[in-house]
């Protein structure tokens, strides 16, 4: 299974996330800040960035952004109201981003990790 980093400045939406991701057999390291998320992608290895996009002190897009850097090979998922921005070509998302729009349905989140994952 993935080993994904969640940001979620919601905490309620972080923790739920995370619980529906682990009982689907992924390992989950969660933060509420993009900023704080991406100290720890300095010092450990991930498969999967599975990010909102509007958070205090960094953005997903610019947590998305520097992730990349740091590992191109990483799948990066916008977890999002906003798939508009996400997918506007000016905020210099990494393109092979995915978007998942909010409201979804917690097992659809879950295939989409799969299908990151197998791809």
């Amino acid at each position: 299974m993935a080993r994904i980093l969640l940001a979620e400045d919601d905490e309620s939406m972080r923790r739920f996330l995370a619980k529906a991701l682990e009982n689907a057999g992924h390992e989950v390291v969660s933060f509420g800040r993009g900023d704080l998320a991406h100290s720890h992608l300095k010092s450990d290895i991930f498969d999967i960035l599975l990010t909102d996009i509007v958070m205090p002190e960094m953005d997903g897009i610019e947590l998305a952004r520097r992730a990349a850097e740091l590992d191109p090979t990483m799948k990066i998922m916008f977890i999002t109201g906003f798939a508009a921005v996400a997918l506007n070509p000016e905020t210099r998302a990494p393109k092979d981003a995915k978007v998942l729009s909010k409201p979804f349905h917690l097992r659809d989140l879950v295939a989409e990790v799969d299908r990151l994952m197998a791809a």
